[in-house]
């Protein structure tokens, strides 16, 4: 299922955000297990989940560039195919947004456990 979403969603952007969430819970790990300064990997992971965050939101805006741009030449669509265009173009955005807030939950909690 979430490889068919994967797919669905477009790999350019896809690919990055699941390559990078992975990135950002083995982050969050790292920083559990070394449990003294955590301030680098803290700004890291800030980083990381803000570009995702704004990958996925580039990736909405393109896809939906590109529906719109197909509406235009076709003229007349339907509603089940706008409905299906326009979740496309949510699924990075989405996955970047579920990326974003893994990676603030890690902020929040290596930032209590920090000394």
């Amino acid at each position: 299922m979430i490889l068919n979403r994967i797919t669905e969603g477009g790999p350019f952007f896809m690919v990055p955000i699941v390559l990078l969430l992975i990135v950002v819970l083995l982050l969050i790990v790292k920083g559990l297990l070394k449990r003294n300064d955590n301030s680098k990997t803290i700004k890291l992971i800030s980083s990381i989940s803000l570009f995702v965050l704004v990958w996925g939101l580039l990736g909405q805006a393109l896809g939906l560039i590109q529906a719109f741009d197909a509406i235009q030449s076709v003229g007349n669509v339907s509603v089940e195919i706008l409905a299906g265009g326009l979740k496309v173009t949510f699924l990075p955005v989405v996955f970047a947004f579920f990326t974003f807030l893994i990676g603030r939950a890690g902020i929040i909690v290596l930032t209590f456990l920090e000394k």
